[in-house]
């Protein structure tokens, strides 16, 4: 085997969003319309893009509600089970702005830095380098207080959305990390059943720009 025909792993390490979450009937995106699936469709036979999302996570709280929704708790044994990887995406954020963490947006782009820092320093998972992307989610747009998400959510959820891009862009340069603002992606938007999961065309908005982005840097 040629190294050039060698197969390029690619994890997607991330929430509901990540997961494919459709509030439009509170079940999952299939197969053909998944971010993650249509990435790999776009790249080719080249890349394997293996999904990493779980409903509920955040970059490192413990939720007092649900086990196991620590992303810090769980990247490690992640990144082992699928090595040798050539690139690790992560985009998470949006459930650390829940009222019940009481987690500034300052203390969210903390903790994407601390998990990165855990990501780089599982050496053993890597093909070569460590080599990741993280990604600020799109900000959970006004209107989400007026659906059954509220009661999860808590209050100040779109502002602390709002103000996670820049303060990723900051960490992802600080750790050498390659960075992705979704919601600079034209026609990005959320689904209006909630207000906080990405719609279908969204998925293949965020598919294709990872698709152009991707053979640059892996």
């Amino acid at each position: 085997m040629t190294k050039q025909s060698i197969c390029k792993t690619i994890v997607c390490f991330g929430d509901s969003n990540t997961h494919g979450y459709n509030s439009f009937n509170h079940g999952r995106f299939s197969e053909t319309e998944r971010w993650t699936c249509l990435l790999g469709q776009y790249l080719g036979p080249r890349y394997r893009v293996l999904e990493e999302g779980l409903s509920g996570r955040t970059t490192v709280f413990d939720d007092p509600l649900f086990e196991g929704l620590s992303g810090l708790q769980t990247i490690l044994p992640c990144l082992m089970t699928h090595e040798p990887i050539d690139l690790l995406i992560i985009m998470l954020g949006t459930n650390d702005t829940k009222e019940r963490f009481s987690a500034t947006p300052e203390n969210i782009a903390k903790g994407l830095e601390r998990l990165t820092q855990k990501a780089i320093t599982t050496s053993s998972a890597w093909h070569d380098s460590p080599n990741i992307m993280l990604i600020a989610p799109p900000p959970i747009e006004k209107g989400y207080e007026e659906t059954d998400v509220f009661g999860e959510m808590g209050t100040d959820c779109v502002e602390k959305s709002m103000a996670l891009a820049p303060l990723y862009a900051a960490v992802a340069k600080s750790l050498g990390c390659h960075f992705l603002d979704a919601a600079s992606i034209e026609g990005i938007k959320m689904y209006p059943y909630d207000y906080m999961h990405l719609s279908l065309e969204s998925h293949e908005l965020l598919a294709r720009k990872l698709s152009e982005i991707i053979p640059q840097i892996c």
